[in-house]
């Protein structure tokens, strides 16, 4: 207790804080795409349970990683090395959830490119959908949860701010999800953007089980710049519509 309000005096331990729920809702954005694009396939009455019970596993996972400080910090050692890289188990899932979220990507671009490639992933009944939805929800949470914890133990030492951080981003999260599932499914052109976001992701995750250190800053500044274009083309889209139920065909002035 009386090192909880130490650190509630301390300005350090405050701006600790601040930093530490700015980076880890950037990195929960990753797993925010995931599980939107994940359970919009679902049918509609399965969608905001499957939601809610992804995000609040990705709670647990952190808060049981938190646990394990110590051993998390021992997941950075290399363990074995393979072609001149030393490997670490930080890693090997780093570099399981990198591949499984390109071929998830690919997966889903090909199915949204080409509707006549085969039945979906989460047919033929919505009991095995939401089964299949969830269990690749846990997978992408224990890749974002590892990779989210040592993060936070690299920005401090304190375990309450870490708590405290991880709380308020997950809430901030579940405050989130429905809100953007629901504009990604109302403007299906997101959908495709998205899944290039998670390829993305997933690239960036192998590199960076390879030792290659890409800066965050700018993949989350480029999805930001592809999104403010597709919000644009949605707008020109919009105003296009109501010219032609307007009936005013007259082609805009050059």
């Amino acid at each position: 207790m009386d090192s909880l309000l130490v650190l509630a005096a301390d300005p350090a331990a405050w701006l600790a804080l601040v930093t530490l729920i700015a980076m880890e809702v950037v990195l929960g954005i990753d797993n925010l795409i995931f599980i939107s694009i994940l359970t919009n396939k679902l049918p509609e009455n399965y969608r905001a349970r499957a939601r809610r019970i992804g995000i609040s596993l990705a709670l647990v996972m952190r808060l049981a990683l938190l646990g394990m400080v110590a051993i998390i910090v021992k997941m950075t050692a290399p363990v074995f090395e393979a072609f001149g890289q030393a490997f670490s188990w930080r890693d090997l899932i780093l570099l399981a959830g990198g591949l499984f979220l390109i071929w998830k990507a690919t997966k889903e671009i090909h199915h949204n490119v080409d509707m006549d490639a085969g039945p979906d992933v989460f047919e033929p009944t919505a009991r095995i959908g939401v089964a299949a939805a969830i269990g690749q929800i846990i997978v992408l949470d224990i890749v974002f949860s590892v990779d989210s914890i040592v993060t936070a133990v690299g920005m401090t030492d304190h375990v309450p701010i870490m708590v405290i951080a991880v709380v308020i981003t997950v809430g901030i999260m579940l405050f989130a999800a429905t809100p953007l599932a629901n504009f990604i499914h109302n403007n299906p052109t997101l959908v495709m953007l998205a899944l290039g976001f998670l390829l993305l992701i997933g690239t960036m995750l192998v590199a960076e089980a390879f030792g290659a250190h890409i800066p965050k800053a700018y993949i989350y500044s480029a999805m930001a710049f592809s999104v403010f274009v597709e919000l644009l083309n949605m707008r020109a889209r919009r105003a296009r519509r109501l010219r032609r139920a307007g009936g005013d065909d007259t082609p805009p002035a050059h």
